[in-house]
C-alpha cells in the first residue's frame, strides 16, 4: 500500500511517500512544495491543488495522513491555511483517495509512545523506524513523513 502523508501550508506544504508492504516501510520520496509569497493569495491555492494533483498522478497513493489544523496565537495565518488545506482536501477527494486527519498529539503518541513528545524524539524514532541517517528537511517534509508513518502503524 502506498501511503501519502501530508503537512499542510500555504507557503511550504511538506509531503512524504511512504510504501507498507507485508509489514515493511520504505520511504519513496520525501520533500515540499512551495508558492511565492509574491503571489495573490487566490493564485497561490491554484498552485497548491495543481501541485497536488501532480504529486497524486505521480505516486498514486492509496491513502492518505493529514495534519489537523491548529493555531493558537495567529488567526489571520489559521485562516489561510485551513483555506489551503480545503484544495489540498478537495484534490485528494476528486482524485477519490480517503484520507485519515492526524492531530499532533496523536501522530507523537503513534510514532514514540507520548502525545506530548518533542520533535527531536519523534525525529529520532522515524530515523529508527525508516533507518534514515538523517531527519528529512525542512521540518514541514518530516511531519509529513511523521504523519504517513503514523498512518502505516493503523494499517499493518
Amino acid at each position: 500500500m502506498r501511503i501519502l502523508g501530508i503537512d499542510p501550508g500555504y507557503g511550504t506544504i511538506g509531503f512524504a511517500i511512504l510504501d507498507l508492504i507485508n509489514g515493511e516501510r520504505t520511504l519513496v520520496d520525501v520533500g515540499v512544495i512551495t508558492t511565492s509569497p509574491n503571489l495573490e493569495f487566490g493564485v497561490r491555492l491554484i498552485e497548491i491543488y495543481d501541485d497536488m494533483r501532480a504529486l497524486i498522478d505521480e505516486y498514486k497513493p492509496e491513502q492518505v495522513a493529514i495534519e489537523q489544523v491548529f493555531f493558537s496565537k495567529n488567526v489571520s495565518t489559521a485562516i489561510q491555511v485551513s483555506e489551503a488545506k480545503g484544495v489540498i482536501l478537495l484534490a485528494l477527494t476528486q482524485a477519490g483517495l480517503p484520507y485519515r486527519e492526524f492531530s499532533p498529539s496523536q501522530m507523537k503518541a503513534a510514532i514514540s509512545g507520548d502525545g506530548n513528545a518533542d520533535k527531536a524524539a519523534v525525529q529520532k524514532m522515524v530515523m529508527l523506524e525508516l533507518k534514515l541517517n538523517t531527519p528529512p528537511k525542512p521540518d514541514d517534509a518530516a511531519d509529513a513523513l511523521s504523519l504517513a508513518l503514523s498512518l502505516s502503524f493503523e494499517l499493518r
